[in-house]
């Protein structure tokens, strides 16, 4: 009687422990989720302003205006459930339209002093430095994830509940060497 006892009591700490294992597993999976999230939400801000930009380059040159349309409608959204390489193909696209920006602006000075290109860049500056730190927590909440799933005997659960690695953002080391929107 008392070795079923034990038993038991074996069994519902086991259940328990997996229970409260699980739990905290989508509990890291959803901190990457919104995480991720936060990075698309900025995203479209930062392409939101871009668009502000390229009405304000159809004035001062056409040709540029088409090439940098095509260059925004090529975005994609970024959701939850998005890859690190969504977001770098997204961060891509934007670099490839700020450095056209960029050349139009040099231009054409007097696009370069207009007040709402001035606020429109300080926009897109500010998004830039949001973006940074969506990043910087996404790569945090998938350090935490991904310690937790390697770690035995995590390991051997994270699988059965469906929980898997995420990959990090990457960082650009040419971003660094860009000049100032400024």
């Amino acid at each position: 009687m008392l070795a079923v006892f034990i038993i038991v009591a074996i069994i519902v700490v086991i259940i328990l422990w997996f229970i409260s294992v699980q739990r905290m597993l989508v509990s890291l999976d959803e901190n990457v989720n919104n995480a991720m999230s936060q990075i698309g939400v900025n995203l479209t801000s930062r392409f939101d302003a871009l668009t502000g930009l390229l009405d304000l380059v159809k004035g001062y040159n056409e040709h540029e205006y088409k090439t940098l349309s095509d260059v925004i409608k090529m975005r994609t959204s970024i959701g939850s459930h998005s890859k690190a390489s969504d977001v770098e193909a997204q961060e891509n696209i934007i670099t490839e339209a700020m450095g056209k920006i960029m050349a139009v602006a040099e231009a054409y000075p007097d696009l370069k002093s207009n007040t709402n290109y001035q606020n429109l860049m300080n926009s897109l500056n500010d998004y830039e430095s949001k973006v940074r730190q969506s990043r910087l927590v996404y790569n945090d909440s998938v350090t935490k994830l991904n310690r937790t799933i390697r770690m035995f005997p995590i390991s051997l659960v994270a699988p059965m509940c469906g929980v898997s690695a995420r990959d990090y953002l990457k960082t650009d080391d040419a971003k660094s060497d860009m000049p100032s929107m400024k």
